[in-house]
C-alpha cells in the first residue's frame, strides 16, 4: 500500500498548502495571501533574493498561477519555444516551480476573421484556474479549455484527440503533438456554443463551485466600437467541469448595454446561510445569482436566478451608450476588476472605460445581504479614484488597498472608506495590489515594482525598476513571490 500511494502521488499533481491555484482568495477573490517570510526587496541585477528568472513572450497580460509544483502563465509567441510554431499565437506556459524550465505549453492560433476578435500580440491574457490535475483556461479565441496538468508527457488522455489540428493555423498541415505540448481534455467554444462576440482579448479567471465553472464570456462590441452584433449573448455562463457542456447562463439581457466589453470575472461567498455568485456586467451593474442547481434541460441552458442587482453608476446613461465613445466627460461606467467579498460586504472598483470612456473612477463598498434592486439602499460608502481603474481591491485587517490609472496607490479605512494614505508613482496600474506577509506588492505599466507596508501609515519598503511594463498581479506561493512583466517572469524569495 505505501508503494502504491507513492506511485499515485507521482502520477497526479497535488495542491500544497501554499499553492495559489486561482487568482485571488478562493471564491471571495480577495487579493490577500497567508504566505509568510516573503522579502521586502530584491535586486534583479545582482540576483539578491531572486530564485530564478524566465523569458516569456513579448506581451504578457496574465497573472501567474501556482499549483502542484507548476507555474502557469499566459503570454504570446514573441519568443517561440517550439521552432515549428512561429508567428503570432496565444500561449499558456507550464513551468517547473523549482527552476522555471518549460514543462509544456498550449499554443493557440489567432482568429483570422477580424483583429478586434483577437487583438494582435496580446496572447492568452486570461489566468488559469487549477483543480487537482485539471487546468482550466480561456484562450485567445474565446474557448474554455480543460487541460491535463501533465501535458502530453503522460500521453493523450482524451476524449479530445485533435490537439495537432487545434494548435495549427487553418490552411496548413496539422502538427504532430510532442511531449512538451498541452493535452486538451475538452473544448467549449463560446462564440459557437454561447453566441458571444469576442472583443480585443479574453480576460477571464474561471471560478469553480462544485462541479461547475463560472466564466465571464468576454462578449462585447464589434470593430466599429458602436455596435453589439450578438445582443442575445450571455455575459456569465456555467460549464460542467468534467464534460465541457454549457449548462446555464444569465438572463439579464446585458449585451445591448455593454459599452466596450465584459471584463470582470465572477466571485462567490456564503451570505446569510446561502451561497451567492457575484458578477459585474459590462453594463456597470453588479449582480448576485443563486448557483446553478444542477437541473437542466438538455436542449437549452438553464437560466441563473438573480438575487439582487446594484447599479454602480445609476446616473450614467443607460440607452444608446455608444454615443458616448471617446467622451472623457460623461458616459457609462464599467468594471474591469473582480468584486471582492469580506464580512458581508462587497468591494468593487469601476468607472469610465480606459480606452473609450469618461475620466471618472471610484471604489464602492456594498451591503451584500440585501435582495431585489439594491441600488438605493445597499451602498455603504464610495471613494473617488483618479481617471480610470482596472484593479481588484485587497481587503485586509480593516484596510482596503486599491490602485488606479492615475498612478496612485491608496489605502482606505474598511469601515468608512476614509482615505488613510495615497502615493503617486511614475506609472499607471493595470494589475492589482497583493497583500501578503504585512506587505503590499504591486507593479506599474512603466515597469517599476513597489513594496509598501500594509499599515494605516504610509511606509515604502522598496522599489525596483524591472524595465518592462507590468499588467498582472504579483502572486505569492510556497514562500516565493511571482512577478510577471510583459517579457519576463521573476521568482522572488529569500535564500
Amino acid at each position: 500500500m505505501p508503494l502504491l500511494c507513492a506511485m499515485l502521488s507521482l502520477l497526479s499533481p497535488a495542491v500544497r498548502g501554499g499553492d495559489q491555484p486561482q487568482w485571488g482568495e478562493r471564491w471571495t477573490r480577495n487579493q490577500v495571501s497567508r504566505e509568510r517570510h516573503l522579502p521586502d526587496s530584491f535586486d534583479p541585477n545582482t540576483g539578491r533574493n531572486l530564485r530564478w528568472k524566465v523569458r516569456l513572450g513579448t506581451e504578457t497580460h496574465s497573472t501567474p498561477i501556482i499549483s502542484g509544483g507548476r507555474v502557469y502563465i499566459g503570454t504570446n509567441n514573441g519568443e517561440p519555444r517550439d521552432p515549428r510554431q512561429t508567428g503570432d499565437r496565444g500561449v499558456l506556459m507550464c513551468l517547473d516551480e523549482r527552476d522555471g524550465h518549460l514543462l509544456w505549453q498550449l499554443v493557440v492560433p489567432k482568429r483570422e476573421e477580424d483583429p478586434y476578435l483577437d487583438w494582435p500580440k496580446s496572447g492568452i491574457a486570461s489566468s488559469a484556474t487549477v483543480e487537482g490535475d485539471r487546468v482550466y483556461i480561456v484562450s485567445n479565441r474565446g474557448e474554455v479549455l480543460c487541460l491535463d496538468a501533465r501535458g502530453m508527457a503522460n500521453g493523450n488522455d482524451g476524449p479530445f484527440r485533435e490537439e495537432g489540428r487545434h494548435m495549427t493555423p487553418k490552411g496548413t498541415p496539422a502538427l504532430e503533438p510532442g511531449p512538451t505540448d498541452a493535452d486538451i481534455l475538452w473544448v467549449c467554444d463560446l462564440p459557437s456554443v454561447a453566441g458571444i462576440w469576442s472583443h480585443d482579448a479574453a480576460h477571464s479567471s474561471i471560478l469553480i463551485l462544485g462541479e461547475y465553472l463560472y466564466v465571464n464570456t468576454g462578449t462585447g462590441v464589434d470593430n466599429t466600437h458602436k455596435k453589439i452584433r450578438t445582443p442575445d449573448a450571455p455575459s456569465l455562463v456555467v460549464i460542467h467541469k468534467r464534460t465541457g457542456r454549457l449548462v446555464a447562463r444569465d438572463d439579464e439581457h446585458i449585451a445591448p448595454k455593454i459599452f466596450h466589453c465584459t471584463w470582470s470575472s465572477p466571485s462567490s461567498a456564503r451570505v446569510g446561510g446561502r451561497t451567492l455568485v457575484f458578477f459585474a456586467g459590462g453594463d456597470g451593474v453588479l449582480y448576485a445569482f443563486e448557483p446553478y442547481s444542477g437541473r437542466a434541460d438538455p436542449a437549452a441552458p438553464a437560466l441563473l436566478k438573480r438575487v439582487w442587482r446594484f447599479d454602480t453608476d445609476p446616473s450614467a446613461p443607460k440607452e444608446e451608450v455608444h454615443r458616448y465613445n471617446t467622451n472623457r466627460r460623461e458616459g457609462p461606467s464599467n468594471v474591469y476588476g473582480m468584486p471582492v467579498f469580506d464580512a458581508g460586504r462587497l468591494y468593487v472598483a469601476g468607472g469610465g472605460d480606459l480606452w473609450w470612456g469618461k475620466n471618472e473612477a471610484w471604489i464602492k463598498c456594498i451591503d451584500a445581504t440585501r435582495t431585489g434592486d439594491t441600488t438605493a439602499n445597499a451602498l455603504v460608502w464610495s471613494h473617488p479614484l483618479e481617471k480610470h481603474v482596472l484593479s481588484t481591491p485587497a481587503v485586509h485587517d480593516g484596510l482596503v488597498f486599491i490602485a488606479d490609472c492615475g498612478r496612485n496607490v491608496q489605502c482606505l479605512d474598511q469601515a468608512t472608506g476614509r482615505l488613510l494614505w495615497t502615493h503617486e508613482t511614475r506609472g499607471e496600474f493595470w494589475g492589482s495590489p497583493m497583500v501578503a506577509d504585512g506587505k503590499v506588492y504591486i507593479g506599474t505599466r512603466r515597469g517599476d515594482f513597489w513594496v509598501f507596508a500594509a499599515t494605516r501609515e504610509k511606509r515604502i519598503l522598496s522599489t525596483v525598476e524591472l524595465g518592462s511594463p507590468i499588467s498582472g498581479t504579483a502572486i505569492p506561493a510556497n514562500g516565493v513571490l511571482y512577478i510577471a512583466t510583459m517579457t519576463d517572469l521573476y521568482a522572488v524569495g529569500s535564500p
